[in-house]
C-alpha cells in the first residue's frame, strides 16, 4: 500500500500559490530575523561552494553534471539537503518536500517541482530519489542543517550589524556640522546657510560674532564649526563586524585570511586546500555514497584533482624529493615498496 494513501489533512508544498503567502507572511511575521544568508560574505562562502563542486571529476554515472553539482552545493549551504528525482531525462531538482520514515529512513517522498507555468507535486519511493544532506542531528537523521542554522547567533549579528549600519549611513547626519550664526532673523539665517551651500570650495568671508555691548563682550565663540558625525569607532563596529564575518567564514569551511586585505599568495592557496580538502571533499564523499546506493554502480567524485592548482608547486617539490629518495634507496640495496609501506605511500594516497 502506498505510503500517502491515508491522509489525515491536505496541504499545499512547494511553488504553489497558497505555500507563497504563507512563507511571504512568516516572513512579514518573524520581521528581520534568519536572513543572514542574503549578506555578502554568506553568498561568497556559498559561490566558493559551487564552484569546488561543479569542477568536481565524475566517474560511474553519466547523471551528474556540473550543473546539477551547483545546485546540490547552493541547496547544502543554505538548506543543508538537496533533492532530486531520478528520471530517464536525468536528475530533477525538487524545491519542497516531506517524506515518511522506518527506522530513522526515508522510504517514500512527496516532492514539489518547480514549473516556468507553476508546480507539480509527485510521488516518489526512497529508490527513486537522491537525498544530500550534512549537519544531520541523532534526533533527526533523515534532515540536514545548513551552516548557518548550526551557527544562527554569528549570522543573525552579522546581518543585525550591518542593517544597524545601513541604517546609520540612510539616516545619520553624516558629515553635518553646526556653526555659530550671531543673532538675526531666520530669514537671514536661512540666507546665509544657503550662501554656504552654494559656495562650495570658496572662501568665505563672513562678520565675526564677537560683539561687545552694554555690560561687556559677549562669549568668545566666533566662527567655530561642531561636527554632529556620530562617532562609529566607539561602538566597535568594525572589530564586531570582522568578527561575524571571521565565523561565517569558519562555519562554511573557508579561512578567515582568504578575506583579509593583507594577505599573501600562499595563505591563499592554503585557504583553498582547507576548503576543498576539509569541506568539500567530505560532501562529495558523501553524494558519491548516496548516488552509488540509488544508481546500482559505484561512482566516484573527486574536488581534490580540479582544485589542485593551489598546491601544484609543492606537489612538484614532494614528487622531486620522493624520485630523488627511490634512486638513493635503490643504491642503498632498500626495498622501494616496503620503504613506501613506512611512510604509508600507496596506490590511493594522494
Amino acid at each position: 500500500m502506498w505510503p500517502f494513501k491515508k491522509k489525515i489533512e491536505t496541504r499545499s508544498t512547494g511553488s504553489g500559490y497558497t505555500a507563497e503567502i504563507m512563507a511571504a507572511r512568516e516572513s512579514y511575521i518573524s520581521g528581520r530575523q534568519g536572513i543572514g544568508e542574503l549578506t555578502a560574505t554568506v553568498q561568497s562562502c556559498v559561490s566558493l561552494w559551487e564552484g569546488g563542486l561543479s569542477l568536481a571529476d565524475i566517474s560511474g554515472t553519466d547523471l551528474l553534471n556540473g550543473h546539477s553539482l551547483a545546485l546540490a552545493a547552493r541547496s547544502l549551504a543554505l538548506r543543508g539537503e538537496a533533492l532530486f528525482l531520478i528520471r530517464e531525462s536525468g536528475l530533477v531538482a525538487c524545491s519542497d518536500w516531506d517524506l515518511k520514515t522506518r527506522d530513522g529512513k526515508p522510504t517514500a517522498y512527496r516532492a514539489s517541482v518547480s514549473e516556468a507555468g507553476g508546480g507539480r507535486t509527485e510521488n516518489a519511493l526512497a529508490g527513486e530519489v537522491l537525498h544530500f544532506r550534512i549537519g544531520s542531528d541523532v534526533s533527526a537523521p533523515y534532515y540536514g542543517t545548513a551552516p548557518l542554522k548550526r551557527a544562527q547567533l554569528t549570522a543573525g549579528l552579522l546581518q543585525s550589524v550591518e542593517v544597524a549600519l545601513s541604517e546609520v549611513f540612510e539616516m545619520a547626519p553624516l558629515g553635518s556640522q553646526i556653526v555659530p550664526m550671531p543673532e538675526m532673523p531666520e530669514t537671514d539665517m536661512e540666507a546665509m546657510a544657503r550662501g554656504f551651500r552654494g559656495n562650495r570650495g570658496r572662501v568665505l568671508v563672513r562678520e565675526s560674532v564677537n560683539v561687545s555691548a552694554a555690560g561687556g563682550p559677549a562669549p568668545q565663540q566666533d566662527w567655530k564649526a561642531a561636527d554632529i558625525s556620530p562617532d562609529l569607532s566607539k561602538s566597535m563596529t568594525r572589530e564586531t563586524l570582522a568578527a561575524a564575518r571571521d565565523a561565517i567564514n569558519m562555519v562554511f569551511g573557508v579561512l578567515p585570511a582568504l578575506g583579509n586585505a593583507s594577505t599573501t599568495g600562499p595563505m591563499v592557496r592554503e585557504a583553498q586546500r582547507h576548503l576543498a580538502q576539509w569541506m568539500l571533499q567530505p560532501i562529495a564523499a558523501s553524494i558519491a555514497e548516496e548516488c552509488t546506493a540509488k544508481l546500482d554502480s559505484t561512482i566516484t567524485l573527486d574536488v581534490m584533482r580540479p582544485l589542485q592548482a593551489y598546491d601544484a608547486g609543492g606537489r612538484a617539490r614532494a614528487f622531486t624529493a620522493m624520485i630523488k629518495a627511490m634512486a638513493e634507496a635503490k643504491e642503498s640495496g632498500i626495498d622501494t615498496e616496503q620503504a613506501l609501506q613506512i611512510v604509508d605511500w600507496n596506490n590511493d594516497s594522494d
